[in-house]
């Protein structure tokens, strides 16, 4: 089905492995669409409550494959017709995306994982703004997202100097949520992301929206937004099911109604 990557749905969670490890994984313009697709779906298939993207081998993703970048490209328009597309298909997502960084992010690859909305690091992984050192600037969302997940003083650091940030100080600067030894790296990786899949997807996907939307709005706006997502919500029987598990003091079970 798939060139690049991997796609399986199992126990509700969509799980993409980019499959280059010979390649560190790197992105070639038939992976950016495969991903593109592959998100596309998930979104689709009610019976998945989550996405994990992840790579096969010792990295996560180490970037653009330069080998197949032809001299005097423009990167705009390349940037406008494969990795925009990947990006806005990761953020305007319905359904959670995790990046379990299992090994180096790097350029482009560092972009992947700050799309999604939650990055969980092997003890092994690493995150480099590695554009600088090749004469270009960050892209695919990097200076969008960096610098509201860590700030502006320290994602100019990052971007500007191109040090590679171990799995520990990314943790520290925010940027990782939960670390994982290699013993623990299958197993917490599961468990993160099956206890995704038993929340409420709609109320998650709403949280999610309504989260990127509130950085461009006003306290009028955003106060709006959240009163018509809570009607929304406030109407589905997973509210239903929660106010009922609240008062029968046991664990609520969503279904996704």
């Amino acid at each position: 089905m798939f060139e690049t990557i991997e796609y399986e749905v199992k126990d509700r969670i969509s799980w993409i492995r980019l499959n280059r490890p010979n390649k560190l994984n790197a992105f070639t313009f038939v992976m950016n669409k495969e991903i593109t697709e592959a998100i596309q779906l998930a979104n689709n298939d009610n019976e998945s409550r989550c996405v994990v993207m992840t790579g096969n081998g010792r990295a996560f993703c180490s970037g653009q494959d330069l080998d197949g970048v032809e001299t005097g490209v423009d990167h705009g328009e390349m940037l406008r017709s494969t990795y925009n597309p990947m990006v806005k298909e990761i953020t305007s997502s319905t359904k959670p995306v995790i990046a379990a960084v299992n090994g180096v992010a790097a350029g482009a690859g560092m972009s992947l994982a700050l799309a999604c909305d939650f990055r969980l690091a092997h003890e092994n992984a690493s995150f480099i703004e590695a554009f600088v050192h090749v004469g270009l600037v960050p892209d695919s969302g990097s200076t969008y997202f960096l610098p509201r997940l860590i700030g502006h003083a320290k994602a100019l650091e990052l971007a500007i100097l191109g040090d590679k940030v171990s799995a520990s100080d990314a943790e520290r600067l925010g940027l990782v949520t939960q670390i994982y030894s290699n013993e623990q790296w299958e197993m917490g990786v599961s468990q993160f992301a099956n206890r995704l899949a038993s929340l409420p997807p709609k109320a998650v996907s709403l949280i999610k929206q309504s989260l990127l939307r509130s950085w461009d709005g006003t306290l009028d706006e955003v106060l709006e937004m959240e009163a018509v997502a809570q009607a929304e919500v406030g109407q589905t029987k997973d509210h239903l099911e929660g106010l009922r598990a609240f008062t029968e003091k046991r664990k609520p079970v969503f279904q996704g109604k």
